[in-house]
């Protein structure tokens, strides 16, 4: 996570980014809170809840543990946001910033891989078939978590902590200097830029339109059962709004952001947009954390399933029950009823 120091980009500037602290650590917190109550139900779920699992919450599961260990840094962040130093060391300001971009792009390979996944299932239903395993669905993951710790670990490694002019304070995020960025960071942008946001964002529009127009055509009408086209409509609706909500701000800042730290775009009006646009959009990446479960729920339809079917047993088994109830009521009230006339009836008989 990239973040602007006081006087890192032009002296000759005035800056306008004091907001950041207050903002960052209002809604680090909410997030932290909203994402790990959240996510630990989604893997509760995952986990122990559904007895049948398919190629779509195998993403899924990797999906919440990627935003589980990009919550549990979240206290640190909050702490550092309202005080302005950091007491924890570089060692985990280092992690702390290799996670966020763990998080960042290994939601939107995974985002990419349950999209993928489902173009595969709906336009390409039976050549999909020896693909769409759980098997190669482990291996996909595997390549991702590659992917992305080979990124986003030596990234967060490039940035370690400095001291203000006084000495009484630490600061983590903050310290890349110009000469860092032509040098070294400029590349690492576009690395993370074309692999981790450019290729997935075409693949997640370009499977979700030929989705559509599979499910525009007579024959996948006629299928009838097999396909729910507001189901899937839905579901593709959630996907690319989340995805494109999260995502896209952020990582379209981040480039200008290069641009300027390398000074290819000049002049302190560029700087004061992008410097003002960085913290608003960095707040709603973060919040990718608390989103993807709505993602859970509208793409995997066996959790929907599974919620119906548990729903429907609860329902008949509470139907039984209340049946076994009133019969052994009845039978319970006959029994008395014929006890009572056999009283009554040898009460008259021995008068």
């Amino acid at each position: 996570m990239i973040m602007y120091n006081n006087s890192s980009i032009s002296n000759s500037c005035v800056k306008n980014d004091g907001f950041k602290y207050p903002l960052y650590s209002t809604v680090f917190s909410i997030v932290f809170v909203v994402g790990l109550i959240t996510n630990v139900v989604a893997i509760y779920i995952f986990s122990c809840s559904l007895k049948m699992r398919n190629e779509t919450t195998t993403y899924m599961m990797n999906l919440v543990l990627s935003d589980l260990l990009f919550v549990f840094t979240l206290p640190l962040r909050v702490f550092y946001f309202i005080n302005q130093n950091w007491p924890f060391g570089g060692i985990l300001c280092k992690l702390s910033v290799s996670l966020f971009y763990t998080n960042m792009y290994g939601s939107i390979l995974f985002l990419t891989c349950i999209s993928v996944d489902r173009f595969l299932a709906i336009v390409h239903p039976f050549r999909s078939r020896t693909l769409r395993t759980k098997r190669n669905a482990k291996i996909v993951c595997i390549a991702v978590w590659v992917l992305v710790l080979s990124g986003s670990i030596p990234t967060g490694f490039l940035l370690d902590t400095t001291s203000n002019e006084k000495g009484n304070a630490t600061f983590c995020f903050e310290n890349f200097s110009s000469k860092q960025w032509k040098a070294s960071l400029s590349k690492v942008v576009i690395f993370i830029e074309t692999v981790g946001f450019l290729i997935p964002l075409l693949l997640n529009v370009c499977c979700s339109i030929m989705v559509l127009q599979t499910l525009r055509r007579p024959q996948t009408i006629s299928r009838g059962g097999n396909l729910n086209k507001k189901k899937i409509l839905r579901m593709i609706i959630v996907h690319l709004t989340i995805f494109c909500f999260c995502f896209i701000p952020y990582n379209v800042n981040l480039v200008f952001y290069a641009l300027v730290r390398t000074k290819i775009l000049g002049g302190c009006y560029e700087e004061s947009v992008v410097r003002t646009i960085y913290p608003v959009a960095l707040c709603i990446a973060v919040s990718n954390c608390c989103f993807d479960p709505i993602v859970y729920y509208f793409t995997s339809e066996t959790i929907q399933n599974s919620f119906k079917r548990k729903s429907q047993a609860t329902i008949n088994y509470e139907s039984k029950f209340s049946e076994a109830l009133q019969s052994e009521s009845t039978t319970n009230l006959q029994c008395s009823l014929s006890h009572l006339k056999a009283k009554v009836f040898h009460g008259e008989s021995s008068v």
